[in-house]
C-alpha cells in the first residue's frame, strides 16, 4: 500500500479525523483505496493508497477503514472520527445494519476488533464530494494497480498499514478556461469511464458542465 507519512507523537490523545475510500472498476473488478489522515487542525498526518486485485466496491471500502485504523494503532493515536462515502460500511459500523454478506462479515469483524482498540471510534457517512482526495488517492492506486499512470503522483512517501484495499480515481482537469478549450467544443467523443453506486466516473479527464452524455453497457 502507498502511504505518506509525518512524524507523530509517541502517543496522540488528539481527535483524528480520516476522510477514506474505496473502489472497483467493474465490481468485482480491479479494485483500490485511498484515505486520508488529518489532526484535529487540518495537518495531513498521512496519505493512504493501495491497489487490492479484482475486488468488489464494498471489499475496498472495508480495505480503506482497516487501513487507516492500522496506521492508527501502529502510530499510537487512540482516537478516530472516520468519514467514509459508503453508507452500507457506515450503518454496518454503527450496528444499524447487519452484516449478511460471508465476503465482508470477516472484514467487519477485524474492523469492528481495531476499532475497540482505541480509546475513542466514530464513523460518519458523507456524499462524495466530501471525500474528494481519499476518491483520487483510490483511483491512484486502480490506475497502478491496471498500469496505468495515476493522474497526480502520491504527494508524499509510502508505507504499509493493514490488509488488502481499494484504490484510484483520475483527477478532474485543472483548465482555468474550460469553456474556452477547443477539445471541449469539438464534436462527439469516445471516453472511457464505470459507474459506482449509480455515478458515472470519467477514468481520464472530465466532463465540462452543461454537455449530453450518451452511455453504452459494455
Amino acid at each position: 500500500m502507498n502511504s505518506t507519512l509525518f512524524p507523530t507523537p509517541e502517543t496522540s490523545t488528539e481527535m483524528l479525523i480520516a476522510h477514506c475510500d474505496g473502489g472497483s472498476r467493474g465490481n468485482p473488478g480491479p479494485a483500490g483505496y485511498g484515505a486520508v489522515i488529518e489532526d484535529p487542525n487540518g495537518r495531513v498526518l498521512a496519505r493512504l493508497s493501495e491497489y487490492l486485485g479484482k475486488r468488489t466496491n464494498n471489499y475496498a471500502e472495508y480495505s480503506a477503514l482497516l487501513g487507516v485504523l492500522a496506521w492508527c494503532l501502529e502510530n499510537k493515536h487512540r482516537r478516530l472520527r472516520v468519514v467514509a462515502d459508503s453508507e452500507l460500511m457506515v450503518k454496518q459500523m454503527q450496528g444499524k445494519y447487519k452484516v449478511n454478506s460471508p465476503d465482508l462479515r470477516p472484514l467487519w469483524e477485524e474492523a469492528r476488533r481495531r476499532a475497540n482498540q482505541l480509546e475513542k471510534f466514530e464513523i460518519a457517512h458523507t456524499l462524495r464530494g466530501g471525500n474528494k482526495e481519499a476518491d483520487q488517492l483510490a483511483n491512484d492506486a486502480m490506475d497502478r494497480g491496471m498500469g496505468r499512470t495515476p493522474s497526480a503522483p502520491p504527494t508524499a512517501a509510502t508505507a504499509s498499514a493493514g490488509p488488502a484495499k481499494p484504490a484510484s480515481r483520475a483527477s478532474p482537469s485543472s483548465s482555468p478556461n474550460r469553456e474556452a478549450d477547443p477539445a471541449i467544443r469539438r464534436g462527439p467523443q469516445t471516453l472511457e469511464g464505470f459507474v459506482k453506486n449509480g455515478v458515472v466516473h470519467i477514468i481520464n479527464g472530465e466532463l465540462p458542465d452543461g454537455i449530453f452524455v450518451k452511455i453504452i453497457r459494455g
